[in-house]
């Protein structure tokens, strides 16, 4: 009797240890094949999120444009500043004069890039075998332009509404390129670049001291506005106070730059001026003019002077980054 129930109890314990063991198995099973399952599903998430694929959006003016997975032979003339900032090298990069004209401010990165001509003739956007073409204003596709170009390659317009932001134009590139994530942190880093430079600037003139950029051309001179270009670096970036004469010509500016007289000049009685001069080299006659020698900040030598191939004339992360380093140069002692 005693051994029939130790082969029992043997028995007994036998099926447990089995029933355990099998339980265990069977569970480990499960978890390796749910975690081979997850494993898995991210893997082909994150595959699906780091391949870009082509698709189709709108541009500014209703046009459906099929963006390439990975466009490598990109022509955005006038728009090299921002395919500079997002690390992308262009087929092709804007230029006047027959070629021999280009911004100078990004040839550190654009070196060796082709030109094309600015009016950007069909056969010669052609000739570079483009993938993804990248107007910055409508007007360059006006009539029929537009599916001419878009015929050698898919055409997206920014529009003007976009072009005239440079923020925004960078940010709609970055997107179109799936490059938005370089996009935002190029403007990070130049808000975070900008908010240092002002400190300094703001230290050196305490904050209430005015500027003026000017442009000298075949004796001419031009004022720029107070929201574009250089500046919306003095005034929006820096802080630097605009003279009443830029406020009201600003008001009235029908372009990036407008004309002015050298009496409204010496109105202006601006504590800085920044002087673009691309008559340096014929004489720049009309810096010997009376007046122009009777003005506060050329007596004061509160003049800064910049060549034409400088970035004061452009904008962008590139062109404006230039232009406040520029700046804390020259008034920050």
């Amino acid at each position: 009797m005693l051994k029939r129930n130790k082969k029992g109890i043997m028995l007994l314990i036998t099926i447990i240890v089995m029933s355990l063991w099998l339980a265990a198995c069977g569970t480990k099973s499960a978890d390796n094949g749910t975690a081979a399952g997850e494993t898995n599903t991210t893997t082909e998430t994150e595959t699906q999120t780091e391949a870009p694929t082509e698709r189709t959006v709108k541009d500014a003016q209703g046009h459906d444009v099929t963006i390439p997975a990975n466009p490598q032979r990109i022509i955005a003339s006038y728009l090299e500043d921002h395919l500079v900032t997002l690390g992308v090298k262009p087929a092709a990069q804007w230029s006047a004069r027959d070629g021999s004209s280009v911004q100078a401010y990004l040839q550190e990165d654009l070196n060796g890039i082709p030109t094309i001509a600015s009016e950007l003739p069909f056969e010669a956007v052609a000739s570079f075998s483009p993938d993804l073409i990248i107007m910055g204003s409508e007007s360059t596709v006006e009539g029929e332009k537009y599916e001419q170009y878009n015929k050698i390659a898919p055409t997206y317009v920014l529009g003007d509404d976009v072009n005239k932001d440079w923020r925004q134009a960078l940010l709609k590139i970055g997107e179109l390129l799936n490059k938005s994530d370089v996009a935002q942190k190029a403007l990070d880093d130049y808000d975070a670049k900008a908010k240092e430079i002002k400190e300094k600037v703001t230290a050196a003139t305490g904050g209430t001291k005015t500027a003026a950029a000017l442009w000298l051309f075949n004796n001419k001179f031009y004022v720029v506005s107070n929201n574009v270009s250089s500046g919306e670096v003095m005034y929006n970036e820096l802080g630097l106070q605009q003279p009443e004469v830029v406020k009201e010509i600003s008001a009235k500016a029908t372009g990036n730059w407008s004309e002015v007289s050298l009496e409204r000049i010496a109105d202006m009685n601006a504590d800085y001026l920044f002087l673009v001069n691309s008559d340096k080299g014929t004489g720049a006659e009309a810096l010997k003019d009376a007046v122009w020698q009777s003005i506060p900040a050329v007596k004061n030598g509160e003049v800064y002077e910049f060549e034409s191939t400088s970035s004061w004339l452009y904008s962008g992360v590139q062109a404006n980054t230039q232009i406040l380093e520029d700046i804390q140069k020259s008034i920050v002692k």
